[in-house]
């Protein structure tokens, strides 16, 4: 199962938003993009991308904003046989574990970064996410790193 959604980022000048899915199981961030808008394309992007590079999940869960429940990117899901799942209103708990990615993110690299430009924030993020996935031990897959334990389970029911 995997989870899509956005949150906002300040950088100086104003907000950019950060799209991104995960992997429930393994807790891996299989795709994000950053962009200065919060659009269907963002969100649909970073789905389509997370689906080229790995195989595809039985159930995707989001909120209910506009840019999961968009003509475009339910189609993306229902093209590749995918159940949409999505949270009751008010029920942000239901999507916690992309909330909790994005307040880890925040806490251990935005709000103490202090990213000035758009350029500064894609670099610094990137490399997050790289520390995220392959370097960062993770207290609820046993103390192992997301992105090597999701590449191990998709090989052993491969």
């Amino acid at each position: 199962m995997w989870s899509g959604d956005i949150t906002y980022i300040r950088i100086n000048g104003g907000f950019m938003y950060l799209a991104a899915v995960i992997d429930w199981h393994s807790k891996a961030i299989l795709a994000y993009k950053i962009s200065n808008s919060m659009d269907t394309t963002l969100a649909t992007d970073v789905l389509k991308e997370a689906l080229a590079k790995y195989p595809k999940p039985k159930i995707f869960n989001t909120d209910q904003g506009t840019q999961y429940t968009s003509h475009e990117h339910t189609q993306v899901l229902k093209d590749n046989d995918i159940q949409i799942s999505m949270n009751g209103r008010g029920r942000s708990i239901d999507n916690i574990f992309i909330e909790r990615f994005f307040r880890t993110l925040k806490h251990g690299n935005i709000y103490i970064s202090d990213y000035q430009s758009i350029k500064e924030l894609k670099e610094g993020v990137k490399a997050y996410m790289h520390k995220y996935n392959f370097k960062r031990f993770h207290s609820s897959i046993g103390y192992q790193k997301p992105m090597n334990y999701y590449l191990e389970f998709i090989e052993s029911v491969g």
